[in-house]
């Protein structure tokens, strides 16, 4: 058996790391929202490695479906306007329900988001605001990015 050197066991233990599974380890950078699905809007195998866990998603807050409330969208682009409230506005594919740990403070909709929560997929049907999502953040917090 070979001895172990310092410089050896210090590469062993930087090493070690690499070899256990990722899903031990908090993401580097945050996900796009794009990531999480396919092209045939099936989840994407960023989101089904990411189900249940702590993750960042930068984004924007569209504006408010409800005030005082612990729930808001998370879009791609900035909306001036609530995009479910505007008839012949098209629903966007890129947005994510948010559900977060206190009442949210809004956040001018075109200053950008880091949100961090677990990642919860299927669908889901808000039973106060009657919401639909098949995506979602939840035990969320957020703040400027």
């Amino acid at each position: 058996m070979q001895n172990l050197t310092r410089r050896s066991l210090l590469s062993l233990i930087c090493a070690a790391p690499l070899a256990l599974p990722g899903r031990l380890f908090a993401q580097d950078a945050p996900i796009k929202l794009r990531d999480l699905y396919n092209r045939d809007m099936s989840f994407s195998d960023i989101a089904l490695a990411h189900e249940g866990l702590r993750i960042t998603i930068a984004g924007f807050m569209a504006p408010p479906l409800k005030a005082e409330s612990d729930f808001f969208v998370l879009t791609k682009m900035p909306m001036a306007v609530c995009p479910f409230c505007e008839p012949g506005t098209p629903w966007p594919d890129d947005i994510l329900a948010v559900y977060t740990k206190r009442i949210v403070n809004v956040v001018p909709f075109n200053v950008p988001l880091e949100t961090t929560g677990v990642l919860d997929l299927g669908e889901y049907v808000d039973p106060e605001l009657g919401f639909y999502s098949e995506v979602r953040l939840t035990d969320a917090v957020y703040g400027r990015a």
